[in-house]
C-alpha cells in the first residue's frame, strides 16, 4: 500500500480541495500519512496570492526530499496553474498539474513513477479557459468545523489579483448538491460548516448562465438538520444584499459573522483597483448589519501599498476603518503579480512604506478586536469547542466569532455549549463560565 502525504498553502478553499483529493486517494487504496512519515508520494497544493509562493513551494519540496529522497512530488493549486514550467524545473518536482487536471491526478500520474533525476518534472496543465468543470469539495477530520466549497473561479477583473488566471471563470455547484453535501457532513457529526469559494456571493452560475442565487442557497441550508452553525466565509460588499443580511439576522443556523473585503477606504484607490463599489456602499452594508445584529462580528480584508496609493489615501483608509464598527482586519501587503493590471500603475509604493502601513493596520486590528471582545463581556453566547489542547486549555469560538478559552474537558469537544463571557486574559482570549441552568427563587 503506497503512502501519500499532503501539504496545503493558502486559503480555506485550498484546504477543502486538498481534503477531497486525499479522500480520492484513500478510496483507491492509498494510505494517507503525515508529511514526516516517509510517504511515497507528496502532494503540495499551492497558493499564488503573494510573491512568496515560489519560496514556499521550493522549501516544501526540499523538505519532502529530505524526508524521502525517492518520494514522488506532485504540485497542484493556483501557483501550479500560473507558473507550471518554472515549478517543473525545481529540483525534485516530478509533476505539475493545472486547475483543470488536479482532480484527476490519480489517473493522470498513473502509478506515480519517478522520472530520471536529470529531467524536469512533467507538466500537465491546460490553458485556464479549459478549467470549466465544478468539483464538489469539503474538508473533513481536520477540525470541528468543515470548509464546504460552493463556488469556484471569478469574473471580477480586480487590478491586483491573479485568481481569474489561476482558477478560471466563476462557476458554482447547485443548491441541491450543496444541501446534499451538508447532509453528508452532518452525518459525520460535524457541528459547523464554513461556506467557502473565490467569490461566493456570485453563486448560481452554471455554464455562464445564472440559474440560482446565493440567497436561495442560504435559505435552503438553513433547513439542514444536524448542522448547528453555518458561517459565510467572505462575501463581496456589492453582493451582500439586504435580503441576505435580514435573513441571517433571524436565521436558525446562520451565525452573526460576516467577512467583507474592503481593500481600500479611498474611492480613488478603489477605482485603481477596479473594485465594483465605493466606500459609501461599504458603510451602508456595515450600518445595515449592525442595525439588525448589534453583536455581529464583521471582519475586513484590506490591501496596503497598492500602486498609486499615496500617504493621504492610506490615512483615508485608516481613518475610515477606525470609525467603522468592525471587529478585526485581515491586512495584506500588496505584492506585484505578473500579468495583472496593477503592475503598470505608477507611482509604486516603496516596500518600507508598505511595511509601515501594514504595521499601523495590524495595531488597529488588535484595537478593534479588543473593543469588540470587551463589548461582549457579560453576555451569554454559544461556544463550539475545538479538539486542540494547549497547556491544559481548550479553545473555541462563539457564534459571533469571539475566541474563548476554558480548562480542558473531554466532554466539551465538538459540543456547542452556552456560556457567559467573563474577562479577557493576557493572551487576548475570553475566559468563560457556565451559565447557571436553574434559578432558585426564595
Amino acid at each position: 500500500m503506497k503512502k501519500v502525504a499532503f501539504y496545503t498553502l493558502g486559503c480555506k478553499l485550498n484546504y477543502s480541495e486538498t481534503s477531497s483529493i486525499s479522500r480520492m486517494f484513500e478510496q483507491k487504496g492509498y494510505q494517507k500519512v503525515a508529511f514526516n512519515e516517509q510517504p511515497d508520494i507528496f502532494i503540495i497544493n499551492t497558493c499564488s496570492v503573494t510573491d512568496n509562493a515560489d519560496k514556499k513551494c521550493r522549501k516544501i519540496v526540499r523538505e519532502a526530499q529530505g524526508i524521502n529522497p525517492n518520494g514522488y512530488v506532485a504540485i497542484i493549486g493556483c501557483y501550479a496553474q500560473l507558473k507550471p514550467q518554472e515549478i517543473s524545473e525545481i529540483p525534485g518536482v516530478d509533476a505539475v498539474l493545472g486547475a483543470a487536471e488536479k482532480f484527476r491526478l490519480i489517473d493522470l500520474l498513473d502509478g506515480f513513477v519517478k522520472a530520471p533525476v536529470a529531467q524536469p518534472g512533467r507538466v500537465i496543465a491546460s490553458p485556464i479557459e479549459e478549467a470549466v468543470d465544478y468539483h464538489v469539495s469539503y474538508s473533513l477530520n481536520d477540525r470541528t468545523r468543515t470548509f464546504l466549497k460552493v463556488q469556484d473561479g471569478c469574473d471580477y477583473p480586480c487590478a491586483y489579483c491573479t485568481i481569474p488566471l489561476a482558477r478560471g471563470k466563476s462557476r458554482s455547484d447547485t443548491v441541491e448538491n450543496v444541501v446534499k453535501a451538508a447532509h453528508e457532513i452532518a452525518a459525520r457529526g460535524v457541528k459547523e460548516i464554513v461556506l467557502t469559494g473565490v467569490n461566493i456571493g456570485d453563486f448560481g452560475l452554471h455554464d455562464g448562465k445564472r440559474t440560482e442565487t446565493f440567497f436561495e442557497l442560504v435559505q435552503a441550508l438553513d433547513e439542514v438538520e444536524g448542522i448547528e452553525r453555518f458561517r459565510i466565509s467572505s462575501i463581496e460588499p456589492n453582493l451582500l444584499t439586504d435580503e441576505i443580511i435580514a435573513f441571517v439576522a433571524q436565521s436558525k443556523r446562520f451565525v452573526p459573522h460576516f467577512h467583507i473585503p474592503l481593500q481600500s477606504g479611498s474611492n480613488k484607490v478603489l477605482g485603481l483597483m477596479r473594485r465594483r463599489y465605493r466606500r459609501e456602499l461599504y458603510v451602508d452594508r456595515v450600518t445595515k448589519i449592525k442595525e439588525l445584529m448589534p453583536d455581529c462580528c464583521i471582519g475586513v480584508d484590506v490591501i496596503v501599498g497598492h500602486p498609486g496609493e499615496t500617504k493621504e489615501e492610506f490615512l483615508e483608509t485608516y481613518n475610515f476603518l477606525n470609525e467603522l464598527p468592525i471587529s478585526y482586519l485581515h491586512v495584506f501587503t500588496y505584492s506585484e503579480r505578473p500579468n495583472t493590471l496593477a503592475v503598470d500603475i505608477k507611482p509604486v509604493v516603496p516596500q518600507s512604506q508598505r511595511a509601515e502601513r501594514s504595521k499601523m493596520l495590524h495595531i488597529l486590528s488588535d484595537k478593534k478586536r479588543r473593543a469588540f471582545y470587551e463589548g461582549q463581556l457579560g453576555t451569554e453566547r454559544t461556544v463550539l469547542f475545538e479538539d486542540e489542547v494547549v497547556d491544559g486549555n481548550m479553545q473555541g469560538f462563539t457564534e459571533n466569532y469571539v475566541r474563548v478559552t476554558a480548562k480542558y474537558d473531554p466532554l466539551l469537544i465538538n459540543e456547542v455549549k452556552r456560556l457567559q463571557l467573563i474577562e479577557i486574559n493576557a493572551e487576548g482570549q475570553v475566559e468563560v463560565r457556565e451559565v447557571e441552568t436553574e434559578v432558585f427563587h426564595h
